[in-house]
C-alpha cells in the first residue's frame, strides 16, 4: 500500500533519515520502534507532508505523493495522529467529530445565505456520523465535555474518532498509548483491532509500550540513527541482538532528531 525508497531527511548536520527504504501492507497494524532519537516522528512527518524530503520517494498505491501536502493526503485517506492531542480544546467533543469532514458547504458563507437546507442536511449527516463513532468509542459519557476538559487517554481516543470521521484507509499513530492509563490503552488498543478487521483500516504505529505493539502489531520495523535496523515480528525484533544494543543506547554515534 505504502512504499518507501532510499528517503534521506538531514537537519543542517543531523541525518535524522538516512536512506530508509521499507513498505506497509494493505490491511496490517505496522509498529515502528526504537530508542528515543532513532528517527521515527521524523519519518513520520515526512511521509505525512510536514517535511519535504531532501531525496528519496514516498509511493501510496503506486502513485508519487512525495512532497504531497498535509490536506492533499487528507483527500487521499492518509491521516496522521500526534504524541500531544490537537483538540479543539473550547469545542465539545461531538463538536471537535462534526468539524472534520472536508468540504463542508457550511464552510461557504454564501452556501449558508442561498443553500441553507444543504447546510443543515449536511450537518445532520456529520451529527449522525459522530454520534456513530461516539458509541463506537465508547465516549458516551463525555460527548458534551469541551475536548479540553478531557484526560490524556479521552483525548487519544477522540484522535481516534477524528480520523475515523474522516473515512481514512492509512493512518499515522504516533505514540497513541503515551500518558494512558491501562484500562483506556486497552479500549485504544481494541478499538485499533476492531477498526483493521471490521473496517479495513491500516495502521502504522510509533509506540514504546512493547507489550501493547506485541499485541496488536506485525510486523515491527525498528529504527536506530534514522535507519532501519531490523524488521520482523514483535518475538523477533526484541530477541535481535542488533536491537538489544540499540535499546541499551551502545553504538550510538549521533544525536538523532
Amino acid at each position: 500500500m505504502l512504499e518507501i525508497r532510499n528517503l534521506y531527511k538531514r537537519f543542517g548536520g543531523i541525518h535524522a533519515v538516512e536512506d530508509v527504504s521499507l513498505t506497509i501492507a494493505q490491511g496490517s497494524i505496522t509498529g515502528l520502534i526504537g530508542p528515543n532519537g532513532a528517527g521515527k516522528t521524523t519519518l513520520f512527518n515526512v511521509i505525512a507532508g510536514h517535511y519535504a524530503p531532501d531525496s528519496g520517494s514516498v509511493r501510496f498505491e503506486g502513485q508519487d505523493i512525495t512532497g504531497k501536502k498535509p490536506h492533499e493526503l487528507f483527500e487521499r485517506g492518509i491521516l496522521r495522529t500526534f504524541q500531544i492531542a490537537h483538540e479543539f480544546s473550547s469545542l465539545s467533543v461531538r463538536e471537535n467529530l462534526m468539524v472534520v469532514p472536508g468540504q463542508q458547504s457550511g464552510e461557504s458563507l454564501g452556501d449558508t445565505w442561498v443553500r441553507p437546507a444543504r447546510v443543515r442536511a449536511e450537518e445532520i449527516e456529520n451529527r449522525d456520523r459522530a454520534e456513530e463513532v461516539i458509541a463506537f468509542l465508547q465516549l458516551g459519557a463525555v460527548a458534551d465535555e469541551l475536548a479540553g476538559n478531557l484526560s490524556g487517554g479521552q483525548k487519544k481516543l477522540l484522535e481516534l474518532g477524528r480520523t475515523m470521521m474522516a473515512e481514512p484507509r492509512l493512518v499515522f499513530l504516533d505514540e497513541v498509548g503515551a500518558g494512558v492509563n491501562r484500562t483506556l490503552l486497552r479500549t485504544i488498543g481494541d478499538s485499533i483491532l476492531k477498526l483493521n478487521q471490521e473496517r479495513g483500516y491500516t495502521f502504522c504505529m510509533i509506540e514504546h509500550d512493547m507489550d501493547f505493539i506485541g499485541r496488536l502489531c506485525d510486523p515491527v520495523i525498528v529504527m536506530a540513527e534514522g535507519s532501519v535496523l531490523a524488521t520482523g515480528t514483535p518475538d523477533a525484533v526484541m530477541n535481535n541482538d542488533a536491537v538489544i544494543e540499540a535499546y541499551l543506547g551502545t553504538g550510538r554515534k549521533h544525536q538523532r532528531a
